[in-house]
């Protein structure tokens, strides 16, 4: 019998047993010894390669059900799918009766039953291992891999009760476990057994552990994925919020965006209550430190400004407040003039205002009290300022953001002013005040110079009496100063500024005009100079303070001139005694018309004054017509202006005209 019918048999998948037909027949049949010596050996051969081909066979199931696992991977099944799919494979790879898996709680400290194939126990499905117990909490442990053929007659094992009962009423025997390793830390373990005695080999335990690492990539990727989908639920969710509050935000950035141009621009306090007045309506008032009205509208501090609902609230605290609402005569919590309240046990409105401010600064938020919102600011434990907005209707949150944005910025604006009073006092202050005071002090045109102020460049010094509002003039003077590369100082109640430029009349207008309007009420300003360099300044200090001083003393409050612009006044209070500039500025036009005419101006000028004003009498010391003076007047005062026979302008012309004649 040849060899061949081995090959055969291989090819059919024959058993085992069908393996020994060949050899038992050729012995029946009487073959030699020789020939049944080569069967056998064919036969073993044969042999070999069929258990080779069956290990092949199972290996090629083995890759197949790990490619279709990291298919059910890539695909992001739903993970409970996933898993069931995973201990379903290893069951049957493994050719084992069950096959169950076991998560780590981090809570607990222990592993529970989170998928099973194969099981026929409710206690063995609602079991829970101990780290370290039985042979699952010990692979958990230990982050290794163990194996029993006998799993109750295996002393390697710390055996507790309640897991021998489960594994008993399952029926298991044999049982293999290999952990689930995320890196370094174990999250569960994977478990293949069978009900009978059953040793597993290293391949079992190497396609088990494949299996494993598996189904700890799915259950990664399902809390990466359940992590994005509460991300994108979260961002969806602020997204909604967002779209809701967007057009609150926007009114409340455009607001904002508001006051801060006011802010880069110089506005004032009085600009910022008017942008909140504008946006959110009612009424504002604006309060300093001290509680007393700044800008906007003060009788919010009068009795019955909050309504009977805020009044007959009891007192707390002591009966006058400190702080913001101070505003009030000492003693009594009313302003000035005010009646007093006939009813006890009531607070007063600033008593109100005043906890109400309080209690913003406390919170950080804006407070209503009746129908008044309040946001108050302070610097460390100071108050700095506090806004009262009065408005009826509904304000929605967004809207007391603006309050309090508003609130912010008017803090910003007084700390500014503040601090730029207080370094214009130190540095440009200091400076002028030493030009004034001490012009031969050595350093002032370098100290000048690093300030950006040239002393070698013609300047006026203008001296202004404001009449009140310190602060503001003090700020608006340094502004003034730093944007022209002047200088500026307070300098008892008036403002001082040293400015470029060669023109003291109109210059001294043009600080009155802005200030006046600046401050809301008429600041006067006179001018001296022009000078250069250190030792003119304090001479042209005094002549403008002159020029001040005589502007008030004329009734002309709220204007600003230099000593040419007083006329004769100006030579009384002028440092230099200016007289060519005087006569140019009141009779230059007369004086130029008769050199370039030849005519006798001048002179008819003189007649007419000296005669008191009367026609004929001028035309017969003249000798003329009397119509010849009515020309030659008329010629003056289209020359002069039609006021030149006005008593002031008459005066200023008369002595202009006694002063040509005694200079020749």
């Amino acid at each position: 019998m040849s060899a061949r019918v081995f090959l055969e048999l291989l090819a059919r998948e024959a058993s085992a047993v069908e393996f020994e037909g060949p050899v038992l027949s050729a012995r029946t049949g009487g073959a030699g010894a020789e020939a049944l010596a080569e069967l056998e050996e064919a036969k073993l051969a044969a042999l070999k390669v069929r258990a080779l081909l069956r290990r092949r066979a199972k290996r090629e199931a083995e890759l197949s059900a790990l490619f279709d696992t990291a298919g059910d991977l890539a695909g992001l099944r739903d993970l409970d799918a996933v898993l069931e799919a995973i201990v379903h494979r290893a069951r049957q790879l493994l050719g084992t009766d069950a096959a169950y898996m076991t998560l780590h709680d981090p809570e607990r400290g222990d592993t529970w039953m989170r998928v099973t194939d194969g099981s026929v126990s409710a206690k063995f499905r609602a079991l829970r291992l101990a780290m370290g117990a039985g042979l699952g909490g010990l692979v958990a442990q230990t982050a290794t891999p163990y194996s029993t053929a006998d799993y109750f007659a295996d002393e390697r094992f710390r055996h507790k009760t309640d897991i021998d009962d489960a594994v008993l009423e399952e029926g298991l025997v044999a049982i293999l476990g290999v952990p689930l390793k995320l890196g370094a830390r174990v999250i569960g373990v994977l478990f293949a057994a069978n009900r009978s005695v059953r040793p597993f080999t290293q391949d079992e335990v190497v396609l088990l552990g494949s299996l494993a690492a598996h189904a700890a990539v799915a259950i990664d990727n399902a809390r990466l994925l359940q992590e994005t989908r509460n991300a994108l639920e979260e961002l969806s969710e602020a997204n909604r919020q967002v779209n809701a509050h967007s057009q609150a935000v926007e009114r409340a950035a455009l607001a904002h965006d508001r006051m801060t141009g006011l802010v880069l621009r110089g506005g004032g306090v009085e600009d910022v209550a008017a942008v909140v007045t504008e946006v959110l309506g009612g009424s504002l008032t604006v309060l300093d430190d001290a509680g007393h009205p700044i800008a906007g509208d003060a009788g919010v501090l009068e009795e019955g400004a909050l309504g009977e609902a805020a009044f007959d609230q009891p007192v707390s605290g002591p009966e006058t407040s400190s702080g913001t609402g101070s505003g009030t005569n000492s003693g009594t919590g009313r302003r000035p003039g005010s009646k007093p309240t006939a009813r006890r046990g009531t607070r007063k409105a600033a008593d109100v205002i005043a906890d109400a401010a309080r209690s913003s600064r406390a919170l950080g938020r804006t407070v209503r009290q009746g129908d008044l919102l309040v946001a108050s600011v302070d610097v460390g434990a100071e108050p700095l300022c506090t806004l009262v907005l009065r408005n009826g209707g509904q304000v929605s949150d967004a809207d007391q953001r603006i309050l309090e944005r508003a609130a912010l910025v008017t803090a910003l604006l007084l700390l500014f002013r503040r601090t730029v009073a207080e370094a214009e006092g130190r540095v440009r202050g200091e400076l002028l005040d030493d030009l004034i005071s001490r012009p031969a002090l050595d350093g002032l045109a370098d100290r000048a110079r690093r300030v950006g102020v040239n002393l070698d460049h013609d300047h006026v010094v203008v001296v202004v009496r404001h009449g009140g509002g310190r602060e503001r003039a003090a700020f608006w003077a340094s502004s003034q100063a730093t944007l022209h590369h002047g200088l500026a100082a307070q300098r008892g109640d008036e403002v001082v500024l040293l400015l470029p430029g060669d023109r003291p009349g109109p210059l001294a207008k043009r600080v009155a005009a802005e200030l006046s309007a600046s401050l809301g009420h008429p600041a006067t300003a006179g001018a001296g100079g022009p000078v250069r360099g250190t030792a003119e300044v304090a001479a042209a200090h005094r002549e403008a303070q002159r020029c001040a001083d005589a502007l008030v003393a004329l009734g002309r409050a709220g204007e600003g001139a230099g000593a040419r612009e007083l006329g004769f006044v100006g030579l009384l209070v002028g440092e230099g005694r200016d007289i060519g500039a005087f006569l140019a500025s009141a009779l230059g036009p007369v004086i130029d018309y008769d050199a370039r005419r030849g005519t006798a101006l001048i002179q008819t000028l003189t007649a007419y004054f000296g005669t008191g004003g009367s026609l004929s009498r001028t035309s017969e010391t003249l000798h003329i017509h009397v119509n010849t003076v009515t020309q030659r007047l008329d010629r003056i005062g289209q020359l002069l202006g039609d006021d030149w026979q006005a008593p002031e302008r008459a005066l200023e012309i008369q002595l202009a005209l006694r002063l040509h004649r005694l200079s020749g």
